[in-house]
């Protein structure tokens, strides 16, 4: 389930990136130029998270399969490595919310502030070149607006929603008591509301608490909790 479950969401962002490249209207003054762009950013964010997957081996249970789908989602994503990714991530989950922690800046809780920093400790030289080549080699094709508004500005506004959702609200300060053990909080709201706002992603706490779930089953296990919640 979940390699198919990948391969749909690699599909859906590459046959929309390539038809908003191609056929999109390209217009401040459209509509349909927004909603492609908030479109290719939703996206771009369920690549990440599949790539986010596979840092936990949940796509498949074949080690080469699985790691093939989160380097292919990361790549895909930014140019992004999928090994470093990997490695963060572990220590953000050993050391929720501390200065052990890569995903998280102890000096600032500044919504811009950490977010520039967190994106700073995961690029790379290499990354940049890479999008160099790919942004020289398309630009051939496509022209300069376009490949800047349906390829990079839905990239950006995808990396805050995982930000925003996925590290800011779950991991800010205060750190109150219901929690611990993780230092995460997990929002509120109808399950729809979650799926679109971050692929369940938001239900952080319960990631934390049970990392093996894939994103697609998570919201199970928030009915769990609350559940467990209303039993106390």
């Amino acid at each position: 389930m979940g390699v198919f479950i990948a391969i749909v969401i690699l599909l859906c962002w590459a046959f929309h990136l390539v038809w908003s490249l191609l056929y999109s209207p390209l217009a401040l003054t459209s509509g349909w130029s927004y909603f492609h762009v908030l479109l290719q950013a939703y996206l771009y964010t369920g690549l990440f998270i599949t790539g986010h997957d596979a840092m936990h081996g949940l796509v498949s249970s074949n080690r080469r399969v699985n790691d093939f789908f989160g380097w292919l989602a990361s790549l895909f994503f930014a140019g992004l490595s999928f090994r470093k990714l990997r490695t963060n991530h572990y220590l953000h989950h050993q050391f929720p919310a501390t200065e052990n922690d890569p995903d998280y800046y102890i000096r600032s809780q500044n919504v811009f502030v950490w977010w520039f920093v967190f994106l700073m400790r995961y690029a790379t030289i290499w990354q940049f070149v890479f999008m160099a080549v790919v942004f020289n080699v398309l630009k051939i094709w496509v022209e300069v607006p376009r490949l800047v508004l349906f390829w990079i500005v839905p990239a950006v506004l995808s990396s805050f929603q995982l930000f925003f959702v996925g590290t800011y609200l779950p991991h800010r300060k205060p750190h109150e008591e219901t929690m611990q053990p993780h230092r995460a909080r997990s929002q509120n709201g109808p399950h729809w509301w979650a799926m679109l706002s971050c692929y369940f992603f938001g239900y952080h706490w319960e990631h934390h608490e049970i990392p093996r779930i894939p994103w697609w089953q998570l919201y199970r296990e928030k009915n769990h909790s609350i559940h467990k919640t209303e039993g106390e």
